[in-house]
């Protein structure tokens, strides 16, 4: 079960968007050679988390355009930054695998972006990359880091904030 989905979604305009609607426009634009674009962002404040996750859809022969939703959650499951991150990818994780599961979506057309540095770049999410990277790949999905994570680190990012 996909918890996500239940939460409410947006169009990138800001529209509200059942989520059964987005499944129809995914697999629409799948037929027009696109491919699915999923990441998630966390921001913190005092005391709650607030994720994002964004479902991105780009190439073939439309426009891209993009889905979202976020939610706030207390934050103390989150105070250390492994768990952040890890929830971060969970969250894509979890949809990438409903939309292939559940509406039979190829994996090779999904490509999951993780807000994290590659390992050789020492930043502060950079000791997380290997094993993040292991966890989307071990999920069968394609993978991608900073500086090419552009689905979690702008589209989702600009929503977590």
């Amino acid at each position: 079960m996909c918890r996500l989905k239940n939460l409410n979604w947006f169009a990138g305009i800001g529209s509200a968007v059942a989520f059964e609607e987005i499944i129809k426009i995914i697999k629409q634009s799948i037929d027009k050679g696109s491919k699915i674009f999923i990441g998630s962002d966390s921001f913190m404040t005092r005391k709650q988390v607030k994720f994002a996750t964004a479902i991105c859809l780009h190439g073939g022969n439309q426009r891209g355009r993009y889905f979202f939703t976020k939610e706030f959650t207390p934050d103390k499951p989150y105070k250390v930054l492994v768990s952040r991150i890890t929830e971060e990818v969970t969250r894509s994780v979890e949809i990438a695998e409903f939309l292939m599961n559940e509406h039979d979506i190829d994996p090779d057309l999904i490509e999951l972006h993780v807000d994290v540095s590659p390992f050789n770049a020492n930043n502060g999410t950079s000791k997380f990359s290997d094993m993040l990277r292991g966890y989307v790949a071990g999920a069968g999905f394609e993978c991608r880091v900073k500086p090419n994570a552009w689905a979690s680190q702008t589209v989702a990012d600009k929503h977590s904030k």
